[in-house]
């Protein structure tokens, strides 16, 4: 039996990202949009699923290859198979009963963010819309939230976050472990599972191409019936056609964008035509990248939702978006919800930091691109409109005496939160401001933030 290979691209259930060397320019209208995307800057990521009712991981502990990271802690399961049988279980459990969508997406409009990226389906394939393909989603009768108004959490979030002007992407996983398509019943090619299908393609090629309609006919689900979208944020790398495991996009784009012509599709780490914004995952590239890109990043310390978790601090994300921004990506920043729909209290409270912050600032964030000398060990540079904005940085949470900002023929400084015009001394080497000149901010005092112009 010819098996598939593991894609090196995925540890840990970590995604690496292609380079900018192999970025492949989209055509028209789409290059356009992706415009309207790096204008963004903040997006909301959202992992939601019946996983968030026992605090564990997404979906990557039904994977015996995966096992030895991604079970850490349960203590419920002796094996992968009783493992398996009470994880998909969770469905009949699943009733987030304090759901209230129009309350997440006032939270994330109030907090900065721009648009959504909401997971549809995880790779366990459990449904949040009322897809036809099959019974494992929350509008089925074995899901107690069905008669929920919000049953079809899909729509009804995207509804919500549409409400308030905010952008809707639909992540999607590649992979389904769910379905008898991809891990097939009796056609297991070892006793324990792994990432890919249960069987071998070459020998089974009709099974798989049942896999690729099933999910084609998803994917015009939720492009042709949940309103406009976005972004089609597709996850699972190793369903890719260098392996052996094609899903045709090459098909089944062209009919979505028959139905919404500027719709983006992020299919992640696969490069070529498709992968039209690169997404690094929990990391942020060393050096500035000039194609359209996303860090997705995390609130707390993971994508699922974990009892007791931490949560970032608004300061340390502000710092995370401002690295971002001046080396030309966006942030994506996944909060999870609670088993209930609430969304965590602790995060909460530092999103109103961030909205704050960011109604402040936002002029030096929305819309801008990358200049030079982008980061410095003093300060981050973005620019919009032939106007430069600087982002003064705390070493250790003290400004230096002296800030040397290496920008040149700059004619006039001022404070971008009230206008005020700071006092600088232009040189060789850029202009230099007095640290007792810097404005100051209560919400992230480690950084000032100032409007430079030529």
């Amino acid at each position: 039996m010819k098996q598939m290979p593991i894609d090196d691209n995925i540890l840990n259930g970590v995604h690496g990202f292609t380079d900018e060397a192999h970025y492949v320019q989209p055509e028209e209208p789409v290059r356009t949009k992706l415009e309207w995307f790096q204008d963004q800057k903040l997006g909301l990521m959202m992992h939601f699923g019946p996983y968030a009712q026992l605090g564990i991981m997404e979906s990557w502990g039904l994977s015996d290859y995966d096992a030895h990271w991604s079970r850490e802690g349960i203590d419920w399961a002796k094996g992968g198979k009783e493992f398996r049988e009470k994880y998909f279980a969770l469905n009949r459990s699943f009733y987030p009963i304090c759901m209230q969508p129009q309350q997440w997406a006032e939270t994330a409009a109030d907090s900065g963010f721009k648009y959504l990226i909401f997971t549809t389906k995880h790779h366990d394939g459990f449904c949040l819309w009322d897809t036809q393909q099959t019974d494992y989603k929350t509008t089925a009768p074995s899901c107690p939230f069905h008669k929920n108004p919000n049953a079809d959490i899909v729509k009804s979030v995207f509804r919500a976050f549409r409400a308030k002007g905010l952008g809707i992407g639909a992540y999607f996983s590649k992979p389904d472990w769910h379905s008898r398509y991809y891990w097939t019943p009796g056609m297991e090619h070892s006793e324990e599972t792994w990432r890919n299908p249960s069987y071998d393609v070459y020998e089974y090629p009709w099974i798989w191409e049942q896999f690729v309609q099933f999910t084609h006919r998803q994917m015009l689900e939720l492009i042709g019936e949940y309103g406009k979208v976005d972004i089609l944020w597709l996850d699972g790398g190793q369903v890719n056609p260098k392996i052996g495991l094609d899903i045709r996009l090459h098909e089944i784009v062209p009919k979505l964008r028959e139905i919404q012509p500027e719709l983006i599709v992020a299919d992640r780490t696969v490069g070529g035509a498709y992968e039209n914004y690169v997404t690094p995952e929990l990391t942020i590239p060393e050096k500035p990248m000039n194609i359209p890109w996303e860090s997705c990043l995390t609130m707390g310390s993971s994508f699922a939702y974990r009892y007791d978790d931490t949560y970032k601090s608004a300061e340390k994300i502000v710092h995370l978006l401002i690295e971002i921004i001046c080396k030309g990506g966006n942030l994506a920043l996944n909060i999870a919800p609670e088993p209930t729909g609430r969304l965590p209290r602790p995060a909460l409270e530092q999103l109103k930091s961030l909205g704050s912050w960011m109604k402040t600032y936002g002029e030096a964030v929305y819309g801008t691109r990358i200049c030079a000398p982008y980061k410095t060990s003093q300060a981050a540079f973005v620019q919009k409109n032939g106007v430069i904005y600087a982002f003064v940085l705390a070493q250790e949470g003290v400004f230096a005496e002296k800030i040397l900002l290496q920008v040149s023929d700059i004619r006039r400084v001022s404070a971008v939160a009230d206008g005020k015009e700071i006092p600088f001394e232009a040189g060789v080497q850029g202009i230099t401001i007095d640290r007792q000149n810097l404005p100051s901010d209560s919400a992230v005092p480690s950084v000032s933030v100032l409007r430079l112009e030529r």
